[in-house]
């Protein structure tokens, strides 16, 4: 009898190591499937965006050297939707995200194209959201903050969903003007997000994430500076910061709204937090000022960076590294059972210190160039001093959202942009 129990002891611990085995070789797959198909995609795609005028050419304040396709979106959205349905992701859940990001994508395009109004971009976020609500995505829970005993929103859940995927998808749109800047802080955030799935036991959502991951370093590939590759050959254009926006979003509403895998949600801000710090600072500086929130600037961290002497791979590595490190120091924290509430406070005085720091534009360039001489004493980055007029070769150095909203938002006759525009 002891034998039979031993038996099945060993069968049942030989089986969940194949589960195991079966779902980690699933999500190397898929991480290396997205990213090959995202990199052909994005390839093949070229030919037809010169074809069809999907180009984002330089003129006025776009300084790249050359009109560049613009379809990297769409090159990511084809690669996760084929991943998805290979992998059989036909779950409402999922059929909810692969609609509502492939109507941001297809609409994205349209505003590569014909340059939309801001508001109809901000209307469609919200009936995407609308959309994943509807297929049963929700945030039923807030975090133990002052001893706070956790309760659901009821009517406030799907405009808190709203007001966040909208945040998140302009902070990312926002930090889209260097190249690789805005896919490298995503794809950190995405390995975060996947390990704190992983760490949950919550491998379903990890292997979406895995998806995820490798769409968005396919489109690196393209996207990145290298010495056979001096500039960028394919942008993501609002197509694809609204996708990654909307994905980082979904994602961190699935994985801290899993009463079966639990994670407060308070790790979430700290996974994109360079993104949000930067957005949330300039927002705040432009209302103070009485500006609009979206009147165009060169105020956002890239510029900062870039004036104080760092190149555009030297940026996008070095704001990846940040937000890692914060993202796994909260995660540390969390693990320490550092209580909730001391890492909302830590957050907000992150946000606060950057935003008194960047209040004088010459006080933030010259602690970036403190860190730069820092990085480079270390050799972590080359000595070699850019000029500090130097500009991306990849987006504009004013978001999109920032150029389509100032025509909504005029400055008044006496005020004068500083991006010498």
């Amino acid at each position: 009898m002891l034998q039979t129990a031993a038996g099945r002891s060993i069968r049942q611990a030989d089986d969940l190591m194949f589960e195991l085995n079966d779902t980690f070789l699933r999500m190397i797959v898929g991480f290396v499937a997205a990213a090959a198909m995202t990199f052909a995609m994005a390839w093949l795609l070229i030919p037809l965006a010169h074809r069809y005028g999907l180009l984002d050419h330089p003129a006025g304040r776009k300084d790249h050297a050359a009109s560049t396709p613009c379809t990297g979106g769409l090159a990511m959205l084809t690669s996760i939707l084929v991943a998805f349905a290979w992998f059989g992701h036909w779950t409402p859940v999922n059929l909810g995200y692969m609609a509502a990001a492939a109507s941001l994508v297809l609409l994205g395009v349209l505003d590569d194209r014909l340059d939309l109004p801001w508001w109809i971009r901000i209307a469609a976020q919200c009936v995407a959201v609308w959309l994943v609500f509807y297929c049963g995505v929700h945030v039923d829970h807030i975090i133990q903050i002052l001893a706070i005993k956790p309760t659901g929103y009821g009517m406030l859940t799907l405009p808190l969903m709203m007001f966040v995927t909208v945040g998140v998808i302009n902070a990312i749109n926002m930090c889209d003007g260097v190249d690789g800047l805005a896919g490298c802080t995503v794809f950190a955030s995405l390995c975060m997000f996947a390990g704190a799935a992983l760490y949950s036991g919550n491998t379903v959502l990890a292997q979406a994430i895995f998806v995820f991951a490798g769409s968005v370093l396919g489109f690196l590939l393209m996207n990145l500076r290298f010495p056979w590759q001096p500039r960028a050959r394919v942008f993501m254009g609002n197509a694809g910061s609204a996708l990654l926006g909307f994905t980082v979003a979904w994602v961190s509403f699935r994985l801290t709204q899993n009463d079966l895998h639990p994670v407060t949600p308070i790790l979430a801000p700290w996974l994109v937090a360079t993104p949000l710090i930067d957005c949330v600072s300039l927002i705040g500086h432009r209302l103070l000022r009485r500006q609009s929130p979206f009147r165009p600037d060169r105020e956002h961290m890239h510029h900062l960076m870039l004036d104080a002497g760092f190149t555009p791979n030297q940026l996008s590595l070095t704001l990846m590294a940040i937000n890692l490190a914060l993202g796994a120091s909260a995660a540390v924290a969390l693990r320490l059972e550092v209580q909730q509430s001391v890492l909302v406070v830590v957050f907000v005085a992150l946000c606060l210190g950057y935003f008194a720091l960047s209040w004088r534009r010459a006080h933030a360039v010259a602690a970036f160039a403190k860190l730069h001489r820092a990085l480079a004493w270390a050799r972590l980055v080359p000595t070699v001093q850019p000029l500090s007029s130097q500009l991306s070769e990849t987006d504009d150095p004013v978001s999109q959202l920032d150029r389509d909203a100032c025509a909504a938002y005029p400055a008044p006759p006496s005020e004068t942009s500083e991006s010498g525009g």
